[in-house]
């Protein structure tokens, strides 16, 4: 009503004059009124619409976090399913996206909803759909839940509520994804002192339980963080890889003289890792360092025919460290939902989005992105390191040592219209550049024309002489054009001389990006 009263023309054609678009990440979008708002209509639409495409008799499994109206859009969930003639499994409270997908496969069930906005602002929130592998869906599942959804009609019509049809799940499916988790190769060191946020989400408590089942030292809890709060009035941004987003986290490190800094997102579904320095400062290391970190842990205490896989917009180094290892890599489009995809035999899939799926040889315990067990297999490793004097830089110097050094980073250009986005690509294919800084351009893959063997997405992959690379691509969830680089650095010296190098010449491609993209 105030909205109407305001005389907000363009308010009103934002709210109503589109609709949020169900996809294969479900939807997400601000909390508010209208079809293009995420709000109680919006939820039981996209609810009756996966009903549809299910049927009755099935079983889905319903969670959520502590945003906003989570909990109120997942009993809105399991209304509508139910009254369509399905049985729902509620989770017992807010809890990680993680466990969600876990209990899917664990209670057999058809697939899973969680309700959640992970690491966005806090005014949104968000709807992700799974299916009965406990892997998030890909096409054509999305389409077939998105045409569903357009033939709903009024949802005050719709049958809610059947009698008998809906399951209140209790502590023991926490329990079952804790003894999962604790079943991944630890080791056996576990003198270690971990500073830990989850940054105002659900993380905390199952974090901490899995830590005292595992057998190691409970994590130190950022105090101002560690309760779910859906305002994150901490951060400006609930993201543990935003700048500011660790400064509390480094702070209590410092404090305790923690080895090593550890951090959730608000859903818990990733895991962020530093170590802090002798003068109070963290070294935050990359997703792409973690991702080779787990990925060798992984690969030496499993056995047997195995794969590992990761996105193209991820380091090449998981292929070398694969080869070396004599087992199978897979390479995947961006988003946990390929890299599941992969093939059969997964035990360690990642993203460099600070995302890790981490096995054993019973396979994956969690089908997708995993915070609570990765940070578990990381803790393990740096005890392990620990116990030889050593810390988790020293075991990405070895891995330099081993397979070159091999330096990521980013750049990215935020624009206010999308077509500012297609006008670059558009531009990048009709006029293509032969240099960036002073590398040669050796090859170019148009993924847009499914090259490189992937389903097309738009996308640009650069091959550079000198052993680099550089990926161009349009962001899927925010109004970016992001561009990923790689660097590949000998080491034949000290690593810190290789690093420094690499700095200066990924430096030199996000000024040659810059100039040719003209953003």
């Amino acid at each position: 009503m105030a909205l109407l009263n305001s005389g907000d023309a363009a308010g009103l054609r934002d709210r109503f004059g589109a609709k949020l678009e169900f996809g294969t990440a479900g939807l997400r979008g601000e909390l508010g009124a209208g079809p293009n708002r995420m709000n109680r209509v919006t939820v039981m639409r996209a609810a009756a619409g996966l009903a549809r495409v299910l049927g009755p008799g099935k079983h889905v499994v319903i969670g959520h976090d502590a945003r906003h109206k989570s909990d109120v859009f997942a009993r809105d969930t399991a209304a509508v399913l139910t009254g369509a003639g399905l049985h729902a499994s509620l989770l017992p409270g807010p809890l990680p996206t993680p466990v969600l997908a876990f209990a899917v496969r664990h209670l057999g069930a058809d697939a899973g909803v969680t309700v959640t906005a992970s690491h966005n602002p806090p005014r949104d929130n968000g709807y992700k759909v799974y299916w009965g592998d406990g892997s998030q869906i890909v096409p054509p599942v999305d389409r077939d839940i998105s045409a569903a959804i357009d033939a709903v009609g009024r949802v005050d019509r719709l049958p809610l509520h059947a009698p008998g049809t809906l399951t209140e799940l209790g502590d023991d499916i926490v329990a079952a994804y804790v003894s999962a988790v604790t079943a991944l190769p630890l080791g056996e060191a576990r003198d270690l002192r971990v500073a830990y946020t989850p940054l105002h989400g659900v993380g905390a408590a199952t974090l901490a339980r899995a830590f005292a089942a595992a057998g190691f030292e409970p994590p130190v809890a950022v105090e101002e963080q560690r309760d779910p709060d859906p305002d994150f009035p901490t951060v400006s941004f609930p993201n543990p890889e935003e700048p500011g987003a660790m400064d509390l986290a480094v702070a209590l490190a410092a404090k305790l003289g923690a080895d090593l800094v550890l951090a959730n997102d608000p859903d818990a579904d990733r895991c962020a890792v530093g170590v802090p320095l002798p003068d109070g400062t963290c070294r935050m290391l990359t997703g792409d360092e973690v991702g080779g970190l787990l990925a060798e842990h992984v690969i030496t205490h499993t056995t047997g025919d195995r794969m590992v896989a990761t996105t193209i917009v991820s380091s090449t180094l998981l292929g070398k460290i694969a080869r070396a290892h004599g087992v199978r890599y897979g390479e995947t489009l961006t988003g946990f939902k390929w890299i599941m995809k992969a093939g059969p035999g997964m035990v360690f899939g990642y993203e460099e989005a600070i995302g890790y799926a981490v096995g054993s040889d019973a396979g994956l315990p969690v089908r997708d992105k995993d915070g609570i067990g990765a940070a578990l297999t990381v803790v393990a490793i740096a005890a392990a390191a620990r116990r030889s004097g050593r810390t988790l830089l020293d075991l990405l110097d070895d891995q330099a040592r081993r397979y070159g050094l091999h330096a990521t980073s980013q750049l990215s250009f935020r624009v206010d219209e999308l077509s500012v986005i297609a006008g670059a690509m558009a531009r990048l294919r009709t006029s293509p550049f032969t240099t960036l800084g002073d590398r040669e351009v050796l090859g170019v893959d148009d993924l847009a024309r499914g090259d490189g063997g992937l389903p097309p997405t738009d996308g640009l992959r650069y091959l550079l002489s000198g052993d680099a690379r550089v990926l161009v691509r349009p962001s899927g969830t925010e109004p970016k054009l992001k561009c990923y680089l790689e660097v590949v650095v000998p080491v034949t010296g000290e690593v810190a001389g290789a690093r420094a190098r690499a700095a200066r010449e990924l430096d030199a491609l996000k000024a040659g990006l810059t100039t040719h993209l003209g953003l």
